[in-house]
């Protein structure tokens, strides 16, 4: 037999708009129709033949969508729901929180026949009178209910002392109020209460404004869905509830408010966040069953990192891992405390590798198993970096962030797949290298912070307390052939070795000979723009990009051809090309005088149409100053 719509489906929702269980539910069948992505969820109108509903997908069928199990035109059968009103409508919004795919695209909209005037008259009636009168199987196809428990006489006194002593404080909200998924919450939504996992907490912080000093810290909250939230604490809250939340543990959450999200601050991927004052109740899951939230990644590719550079939105990334370097230590300004960090280069499918850098305690332990297995190149899943401009685009971890090596995810074994079959012959190339000056590839910075070198050179105090970030363009105007362009570096960790007694080459930072080393540049060359020049170092990448060529290549057409001629052309042929160059000026001190240092932190070729673009902006700028 054919599936069908449940006759009545949209009204038994309305008549019920927030079931106790799902096991109170009855077996509901809706019809997707104008099935469509809204934002970064996917909306539909349930349809049960008769009435419509507007309704909203929980995020875990985004996959089936995609894959299109789940169609326009197909069925559904709604498992848990919960009902909200539209703000300032008379309408309905159903936020479905659990459901499971019953049949593929229909070829026509499901339209039920005009129905006896005595149905209406029944579905219009009061949820108390609807159930009394279908206490069993309902004569309506479609619709099962089932038979009311028989209920004891008890005062509403008896009720509170016996549900006091006899359960927890868990329990007690756990049994007297639905627990709502974090999917289904928005700020014009009554009484709500959450079960969700901390798997996140900020220190305390202290502040200072025109209305007087205060304290406040977040959270980061996670239900058993993998939706997260973050949660702020002001002042009174945040003293009482700061020794309260635990990392890991689990709570019951009420008497919370929501709004929308700041985008310029929130740290997780939700439209609203959630503050708790000192009457929102707070209650840890103990004595009972608790969960691990499924964790959810947004990946973003390699080459689309340009837009999140030095921003605040985190990203996460999938890659398989190139190499691994030894851990080392990076003494902290503030307080000269030693910080482990481990340097690693990940690659992926679109061929660009990013320099990812663990901190603390994931230096030392996801760090140190990725260095003994660098050789199988693992695949590495990162959730929650900072987005650095270090070489063009570097990732960094914080508190926050969680490595997974070799998840049993589809995106992992696609990638795999991939990295065995062709990524592992292909030439990668680092994003920071191959940096497009297109807005659309995110490196807007080569404009919006464009200057000359001569506010570089007649300002000697930049980069006195912290780099400074510019972007110029010019030429470069001479590369001295007779400076060391070069250093021989370890093929794994790229730091510098020395000849090894015997043969062979000695890296200390891996501690191991190998018989073969690379070439790494390190160049210095002076650049000229209209108004001035200045002398630049340049590292491996970003001096090939202006040489043409790898070191090894270089070096092969000095020394083993002994072609001296050639390579003074090689690099003749390099000047007066004009560049865009992301550069860091910093001050390093010599002979106790300070001097500054330019370095280029990444290179990309003139786009002559957005370098006229660029004109034109600052032609209008000049026109209307203000």
């Amino acid at each position: 037999m054919a599936q069908s719509v449940s006759h009545y489906a949209i009204s038994t929702i309305l008549a019920n708009p927030s079931p106790d269980s799902s096991s109170d539910i009855p077996e509901i069948i809706v019809q997707v129709l104008d099935l469509k992505l809204t934002g970064n969820r996917y909306t539909f109108n349930a349809s049960d033949g008769k009435m419509k509903l507007r309704a909203i997908f929980p995020s875990n069928m985004s996959s089936e969508i995609i894959t299109g199990s789940v169609q326009n035109k197909g069925l559904v059968r709604i498992l848990d729901y919960t009902l909200n009103d539209i703000p300032n409508k008379s309408e309905k919004y159903l936020i479905v929180t659990k459901c499971e795919v019953v049949s593929p695209a229909l070829e026509t909209e499901i339209k039920a026949e005009v129905e006896t005037e005595e149905h209406d008259t029944v579905l219009k009636k009061p949820k108390l009178e609807y159930e009394a009168r279908y206490e069993a199987k309902a004569d309506v196809s479609g619709i099962i209910l089932k038979p009311k428990q028989e209920i004891v006489s008890k005062s509403a006194a008896q009720i509170v002392h016996e549900q006091r002593t006899n359960m927890a404080p868990s329990s007690r909200m756990a049994m007297t109020r639905r627990v709502h998924p974090l999917v289904s919450l928005n700020p014009y939504q009554g009484n709500w209460m959450i079960k969700v996992r901390l798997t996140s907490k900020g220190n305390m912080r202290t502040y200072k404004n025109a209305r007087g000093e205060g304290c406040v810290f977040n959270v980061e909250l996670t239900d058993e869905d993998g939706t997260q939230i973050q949660a702020t604490m002001f002042n009174e809250a945040a003293r009482k509830f700061y020794e309260k939340f635990q990392l890991g543990k689990v709570y019951y959450i009420s008497r919370g408010t929501l709004k929308v999200a700041n985008k310029q601050f929130k740290t997780v991927k939700n439209d609203y966040e959630m503050t708790l004052n000192e009457n929102s109740v707070v209650e840890e899951a103990s004595n009972e069953e608790t969960f691990i939230p499924e964790t959810k990644f947004n990946f973003v590719p390699i080459d689309q990192l340009g837009p999140y550079v030095n921003g605040r939105e985190l990203v996460d990334i999938i890659g398989v891992v190139q190499s691994v370097n030894p851990v080392s230590n990076i003494k902290r300004r503030i307080d000269n405390e030693n910080i482990p960090k481990r340097d690693l280069i990940v690659a992926d499918e679109t061929k660009k590798t990013v320099v990812v850098s663990l901190w603390n305690e994931l230096a030392n332990n996801v760090g140190q198993e990725l260095f003994d297995n660098a050789d199988k190149s693992p695949i590495v899943a990162i959730k929650s970096l900072k987005v650095g401009d270090f070489q063009g685009v570097s990732l960094s971890t914080l508190g926050k962030s969680s490595v997974m090596i070799n998840p049993d995810i589809p995106e992992a074994k696609k990638l795999r797949s991939w990295y065995d079959s062709e990524g592992k012959g292909s030439s990668m190339a680092s994003i920071g290298s191959g940096l497009s000056p297109s807005s659309k590839t995110g490196a807007r910075s080569m404009y919006t912070d464009r200057v000359s070198l001569t506010h570089i050179t007649s300002n000697p105090t930049l980069g006195d307390e912290k780099p400074a970030f510019f972007s110029i363009k010019a030429f470069v105007s001479l590369i001295r052939p007779e400076q060391a362009m070069w250093y021989r570096a370890c093929k794994t960790c790229n730091k510098k070795v020395t000849e090894a007694v015997g043969s062979g080459y000695w890296c200390e930072g891996c501690q191991k000979n190998d018989e073969e080393c690379n070439l790494r540049y390190i160049m210095v060359s002076k650049i000229s723009d209209t108004r001035g020049e200045a002398w630049v170092s340049a590292f491996n990448e970003e001096a090939e990009k202006i040489v043409g060529c790898s070191a090894d290549e270089l070096d092969k057409l000095k020394s083993e051809q002994g072609d001296i001629d050639g390579y003074q052309q090689k690099l003749k042929e390099a000047t007066w090309v004009p560049h865009l160059f992301k550069v860091s000026v910093t001050q390093n001190e010599y002979n106790n005088e300070k001097r500054q240092r330019i370095t280029v932190k990444a290179v990309a070729p003139i786009n002559f149409a957005e370098e006229s673009r660029f004109l034109l902006e600052e032609i209008k700028k000049m026109r209307n100053p203000q």
